[in-house]
């Protein structure tokens, strides 16, 4: 008599691993194909689950966009930080701004460009942009000020040399994804470091106005 084979039936994860396998899959689609490719049933074809479990561990698609989009650059920014923190001022800024224009991290630029875009209409994702705008901003200030703590001479203030150098990256990150740079980002990277590094001290000080007594 011959035994009938019966077909593998999935493996049913706890509640915990179930939920973690979703976010993992929301972050994988975000990073391949950017934020505006999670939808629900997006994320559940890549799950391998149903589309209503997806809503069941994450009903609010806004706060799972904003949260997809943490995972993303937050793993960015504590990599280059930690990669980044030592050595002399100039070349290590350097090489941090080189890091974040390479076009191998285009996926992560195609991401923010899409965060400030979709956060006009998503409360919960433009909160979390503006958070991580400022633990970005907070991270390069820290790591100028304490660069700079040893040299007396220098007048460089941390909060408006990472500002700039920020939105240096943002713009020609930005500028990239539609091949609108220049053909050496380095150059460039350079040039805009110097040019941030150098300002004089008095540079920044308020215009003087000519009085007006006679």
């Amino acid at each position: 008599m011959k035994s009938r084979s019966r077909a593998a039936t999935p493996r049913r994860l706890p509640p915990l691993e179930r939920e973690r396998s979703i976010v993992d899959a929301a972050v994988a689609l975000a990073a391949e194909s950017g934020l505006e490719a999670l939808t629900v049933r997006a994320i559940a074809g890549r799950a391998g689950v149903a589309p209503a479990l997806v809503a069941h561990y994450r009903p609010v698609m806004d706060a799972f966009v904003a949260e997809v989009f943490g995972a993303i650059v937050a793993a960015e920014r504590e990599e280059v930080i930690a990669s980044h923190d030592s050595g002399e001022l100039r070349e290590n800024l350097l090489h941090l701004i080189e890091t974040l224009l390479d076009e191998h991290r285009d996926d992560v630029a195609v991401v923010w460009v899409q965060s400030w875009a979709l956060g006009a209409r998503n409360e919960a994702l433009a909160a979390r942009v503006r958070a991580e705008m400022d633990l970005w901003q907070s991270a390069l200030e820290d790591l100028i000020a304490r660069a700079i703590a040893d040299n007396p001479h220098t007048s460089v203030d941390p909060a408006s040399a990472a500002w700039m150098l920020l939105a240096m990256v943002d713009g020609m990150s930005a500028h990239s994804l539609v091949k609108w740079a220049p053909r050496d980002r380095s150059a460039l990277a350079r040039r805009t470091l110097a040019a941030v590094l150098d300002i004089p001290a008095d540079a920044t000080a308020p215009a003087a106005h000519p009085s007006t007594d006679r």
